[in-house]
C-alpha cells in the first residue's frame, strides 16, 4: 500500500521540487500600443517590477530614550520607467473602464515630461513617528561605495501635484503605514547633456533623513536611454 501511495504522489512531488528550476515567465515588454492589450495581471507584474524595499538608518541603530525622533525608517521606492508608466496606465484603464484613446493620451502626457519620477514611501519606526519636512532625495550613478552621496548626485524635487495622478499612484494598493511622496529628477541638463552617461549601468536613489541614509538601486533599462536620446534632440 505504501508503494502505491509513493507511486501516486511521486510525479506531483517531483514537479513541485523542479518548479523553482524552471525558467521564469518573461514580463511583457511594451512596444508602441501593445500595452493596451495587457491583462490586469500582466500590468500588475510590470508595475511592480521596479518596486524596491529598503531602510533609512542602520539595522542596529539603538532605540531612542526620548520620542523626539524615530531611530530609523522603512523605505519603499518605485521608479516610473516608461514600462511602469504604461503598466500603471493600463492597470488604471481596466479598473476605471477608460477607453484606449484616453489611456494613450494619459501615457503620452506622462512620458512627455523631461523628468523621471519616483514614488518614495516612508514609515517611521517608533520614536515620534514624524517625517521631517526637510528630508532629501538624490539620484546618482551607482558606485562602489554604497549609501554615499557623490559629488555628481542630482537633488530631487518633491512633486506633490502628482498625488492625484492615477498613473503615478502605481499598481499596488496603498499601505497606510507609509507616507507617500513623489520625487522628480531631470534626465537632461540645461544644455541638453544627459544626466545619466551611456556608460552607467545602474542608478541609485538615496534618501536622507537627519543624518541617516537609505538607498535603492536599479539597472538602467533601454527605454530610459532612448527617452534621454529623444529629449536631447
Amino acid at each position: 500500500m505504501i508503494r502505491s501511495i509513493v507511486r501516486t504522489f511521486r510525479w506531483p512531488v517531483l514537479l513541485v521540487l523542479l518548479l523553482p528550476l524552471l525558467p521564469a515567465r518573461p514580463m511583457p515588454v511594451s512596444q508602441d500600443g501593445d500595452y493596451l492589450t495587457w491583462t490586469l495581471k500582466q500590468a500588475e507584474t510590470v508595475g511592480k517590477s521596479t518596486r524596491k524595499d529598503g531602510r533609512i538608518g542602520g539595522f542596529f541603530d539603538g532605540r531612542v530614550l526620548s520620542t523626539e525622533r524615530s531611530y530609523n525608517f522603512k523605505l519603499r521606492a518605485t521608479w516610473f520607467t516608461p514600462e511602469v508608466i504604461r503598466a500603471s496606465a493600463r492597470f488604471a484603464q481596466i479598473r476605471n473602464r477608460w477607453n484606449n484613446e484616453k489611456t494613450s493620451s494619459i501615457v503620452s502626457d506622462a512620458e512627455s515630461m523631461g523628468n523621471t519620477v519616483f514614488l518614495v514611501e516612508i514609515d517611521p519606526r517608533e520614536g515620534s513617528g514624524v517625517i521631517p519636512l526637510d528630508w532629501e532625495a538624490y539620484l546618482q550613478v551607482k558606485g562602489q561605495r554604497e549609501k554615499a552621496i557623490s559629488d555628481n548626485a542630482i537633488t530631487g524635487g518633491k512633486a506633490p501635484s502628482l498625488r492625484d495622478n492615477l498613473v503615478f499612484s502605481g499598481v499596488v494598493q496603498r499601505d497606510y503605514a507609509y507616507d507617500r511622496f513623489w520625487v522628480v529628477f531631470p534626465l537632461i541638463g540645461s544644455e541638453k547633456q544627459p544626466i545619466l552617461p551611456d556608460s552607467a549601468g545602474e542608478i541609485e536613489l538615496l534618501v536622507r533623513i537627519y543624518d541617516k541614509l537609505g538607498s535603492a538601486s536599479w539597472p538602467i533599462p533601454e527605454s530610459v536611454r532612448q527617452r534621454i536620446k529623444t529629449l536631447m534632440k
